[in-house]
């Protein structure tokens, strides 16, 4: 079976209120890589084309959201404070603000990312499934997900929230 697998690069911003780390609590910046990685659903045959779909077709959804939502983000936790600060003095920047039930982990974010993906598979009817997503934060730290230790179905998020949708969301604002 012939995996596609595929890398963009983003920065972004988080700030981690419930961990005990001084550091973390203070906003901060990451310039991060996403890599994932889509199984086809059907066994690899010779063809006019010899692939199940064309790279454009299954990346370019992805990228841009990655590219025109996800780059140079603020990612928040839903009642941090910060919110009330931005709705109350900069309107025009929550839909920069990427939000998360508890603290915007990269665990949080990998699941959000392998649920985002997920969608825009369905939606646009490719012939694949999501096997891994893979969050390199820091050239020394990395949390990949994948089918075989993340089940969307008990992952605790509301099946309403923006990581289920295949729109362009990052937060329910």
């Amino acid at each position: 079976m012939a995996s596609l697998e595929f890398t963009r690069r983003y920065a972004m911003a988080h700030r981690l209120l419930a961990t005990d780390s001084p550091k973390c609590a203070i906003p901060h910046g990451h310039n991060e890589f996403v890599t994932v990685r889509l199984d086809p659903v059907g066994a690899f045959r010779f063809s006019d084309t010899n692939s199940a779909a064309p790279f454009e077709a299954v990346k370019q959804r992805w990228h841009g959201w990655i590219d025109g939502h996800v780059d140079h983000t603020l990612h928040l936790r839903e009642d941090d404070p910060l919110i009330g600060f931005f709705r109350a003095n900069e309107p025009q920047r929550l839909s920069q603000i990427m939000t998360f039930p508890g603290d915007p982990t990269t665990e949080a974010l990998a699941a959000c990312f392998y649920l985002k993906l997920s969608a825009f598979v369905e939606a646009e009817r490719l012939p694949f499934v999501v096997r891994e997503v893979r969050i390199e934060e820091t050239p020394t730290n990395t949390v990949r997900i994948d089918r075989e230790n993340f089940n969307p179905a008990i992952c605790g998020l509301s099946p309403r929230s923006w990581p289920w949708r295949a729109d362009m969301s990052i937060n329910d604002f």
